[in-house]
């Protein structure tokens, strides 16, 4: 369960803008997911919400994401994770991240600066110091897979139509590209939604969960909404479906004096 839980938390922990492009998350803005696993249709819940925050005296965006699971599978497999990550309001670079997970007597916790005026990303392993590294930072800008299928929803991918970007997956980069494949009608909690699903394909040796066949899927609203409806992710243990269940819109801006 860890292998499908686990991917889900450090995509989704880190956000960040796309050269211009409008940011992941918005102050305000949260997202609720559901997570099911073969006939474990509440088998854990994804948050993930986003809040105003102030960065060395200058405005940021802090998001975080809690994981866990829940029901049966909770009982089986006690799993919780927490990711935070931090950007500048005024170009949404990322400019760290922390995440941590506990399953059973089993810990991880990580965390990532990055330096943009030099190329690199100092990872810390804070329980194995031995995995800190300094990573060299390729052209590009570093997002995690899940926001960048979150941030797809600004780009409006017509079928066929395929997006680049570089994707850090734990301590390493590699790049993927994010094809909009076709429309399709989904069932959600809400009813039957038309959506766009929209495919990743990582470029060159696969890494991380690309490995052994790992896959994943994501399903963009095709209206003016354009909400992440459901992610799914498909490992060598079974495959993961993430529904959104619940969205908070982001804040109304603050009124000009």
């Amino acid at each position: 369960m860890k292998l499908l839980l686990a991917p889900l938390l450090l995509m989704a922990a880190l956000s960040c803008a796309h050269g211009t492009e409008v940011a992941a998350l918005l102050p305000g803005e949260a997202f609720v997911y559901r997570v099911g696993w073969g006939i474990f249709s509440g088998a854990g819940e994804v948050k993930v919400s986003a809040v105003a925050e102030t960065l060395a005296g200058s405005p940021g965006t802090r998001v975080t994401t809690l994981t866990r699971t829940q029901g049966t599978i909770g009982l089986l497999y006690a799993f919780t994770g927490q990711a935070v990550a931090h950007f500048s309001a005024s170009n949404g670079l990322m400019l760290n991240a922390q995440a941590e997970t506990a399953a059973g007597s089993k810990r991880t916790q990580m965390a990532v600066t990055f330096d943009y005026a030099h190329s690199v990303a100092k990872y810390v392993d804070l329980l194995h110091p031995a995995r800190s590294t300094t990573l060299v930072m390729p052209a590009g800008r570093p997002l995690d897979l899940i926001t960048v299928l979150i941030q797809a929803r600004a780009w409006n991918l017509k079928p066929g139509e395929t997006h680049a970007a570089l994707v850090l997956f734990d301590n390493e980069f590699y790049p993927v590209n994010i094809t909009a494949q076709r429309l399709e009608k989904i069932d959600t909690p809400k009813g039957p939604r038309d959506a766009m699903l929209l495919v990743p394909v990582m470029s060159g040796t696969p890494k991380g969960m690309f490995k052994k066949g790992g896959a994943i899927q994501v399903w963009i609203s095709n209206d003016a909404d354009r909400l992440p409806l459901k992610f799914e992710v498909k490992v060598k243990v079974g495959t993961a479906v993430a529904t959104l269940i619940d969205y908070h819109p982001p804040s109304a801006p603050a009124p000009k004096s």
